[in-house]
């Protein structure tokens, strides 16, 4: 693997969708960053947002591909993570999935102890994950989910999402797995849903 290879990570669990790009051909591989207020049409833009930072003809060359995998709206999450299990598929390159919690982690902590990240669901409950930092590692405890009616965790702090911040950071995880040569298979990334989009089943 080259010094600066090909790689992309995107992050659409809010309704401003985050991309990421290392590319060794633009500004000598150093990260490039953007964010668009697409909201719900972001089904109808997906597509023509990734391809205005890196051509579609040069989707081949994709060295590995990393996404956020939720919680979030069910459409938008879905749809980056849909969009990366098929590149990761057909051009056979590495995809490594990360919860939006696990990227603001490093951002909220204010030590190295076991803390709660919570983010209210509208008549719906409260999802949270837990989480551990350690020398700038973010340690995913307990995946996100939702939480009894009364349960309770502590200490806990509310979500607070930053989609360029995440997805520069999501970015700066997939160099390092790669760095390790982790295998990341595309098969086990899928979005997160801690409530079901049609209820009860």
């Amino acid at each position: 693997m080259t010094d600066s290879p090909l790689l992309l990570a995107l992050h659409s669990c809010t309704e401003r969708f985050g991309v990421a790009v290392q590319d060794p051909l633009v500004d000598q591989g150093r990260p490039r960053v953007m964010g668009f207020d697409d909201g719900r049409g972001l089904s109808n833009s997906l597509i023509e947002r990734v391809a205005s930072l890196v051509p579609h003809g040069r989707w081949r060359e994709f060295k590995g591909l990393a996404v956020a995998t939720g919680p979030g709206g069910f459409t938008g999450t879905r749809l980056s993570v849909v969009m990366a299990r098929t590149l990761a598929q057909q051009l056979g390159c590495p995809l490594l999935g990360v919860s939006s919690f696990a990227l603001m982690a490093q951002r909220l902590a204010t030590d190295e102890q076991p803390f709660w990240i919570t983010k209210p669901l509208l008549r719906r409950g409260v999802v949270a994950g837990q989480y551990r930092v350690r020398d700038a590692v973010v340690e995913e405890l307990q995946a996100p989910r939702l939480l009894e009616a009364d349960q309770q965790v502590s200490p806990a702090v509310e979500a607070e999402v930053d989609v360029d911040v995440d997805v520069a950071a999501l970015l700066g995880r997939l160099q390092r797995s790669l760095q390790r040569d982790e295998s990341l298979p595309w098969q086990p990334v899928l979005p997160i849903y801690p409530t079901s989009p049609v209820g009860p089943v």
